[in-house]
């Protein structure tokens, strides 16, 4: 039995797609939202994490500071396949820099994700037609994973201090970081630089 892991925010949501990956296949899938995703991984030690990349909070699950398998949320970590649309690139390209294995398009068919769930656990890689021409029409990043990251949790309504807290900074770093997000994508202040990041869908 291949072991999934299906992450999101909303019951109902995760509810169907743990349900569809039941009825499709030989799967054995767990369901959890953000909260216990940590938990679950541990206990559950799945071949495939799905993950909804438009979904509040998956960017924490992607999350990373340059090293290569590094994620915030899931120790030990799994291989990773995210469900995506194309007019998000910038969170495409965030999911590959934390080198998701499986990309899937929320438009296609629910075949397809039962076979990228396949191909995923057994150690292959899964990518949609439509999602790679998202990632050829993305704009760069201007972003390091590190300015990513504080970005995304000060977007999340993290405090400074329980930014330095999560990723082990000292305060001080989180507001250079901070600082160096706000001038590198051209905002006003922090609150802008989380405006235009959003809109671009880095985080």
């Amino acid at each position: 039995m291949t072991k999934v892991l299906v992450l999101h925010s909303v019951s109902l949501v995760r509810s169907a797609l743990a349900a569809l990956l039941r009825s499709e296949g030989r799967f054995e899938v767990t369901s959890a939202g953000w909260r216990a995703a940590a938990r679950q991984a541990e206990s559950l030690r799945p071949d495939v994490t799905v993950v909804d990349l438009d979904c509040p909070g998956a960017t924490a699950v992607l999350a990373d500071d340059g090293r290569a398998g590094d994620r915030q949320v899931l120790a030990p970590p799994s291989p990773v396949l995210v469900l995506a649309s194309t007019g998000a690139p910038g969170l495409l390209h965030r999911a590959f820099r934390a080198e998701a294995r499986g990309y899937v398009d929320k438009d296609g068919s629910p075949g397809r994700l039962v076979r990228a769930v396949r191909k995923v656990a057994a150690g292959e890689r899964f990518i949609d037609a439509s999602l790679a021409s998202a990632f050829m029409e993305a704009d760069p990043v201007p972003l390091s994973p590190r300015e990513l990251s504080v970005l995304t949790r000060a977007a999340e309504g993290d405090s400074i201090a329980e930014i330095a807290c999560t990723l082990h900074l000292a305060s001080g770093t989180v507001r250079n970081y901070m600082a160096a997000a706000t001038r590198k994508t051209g905002a006003r202040n922090l609150i802008d630089a989380i405006r235009i990041s959003r809109r671009a869908g880095w985080v």
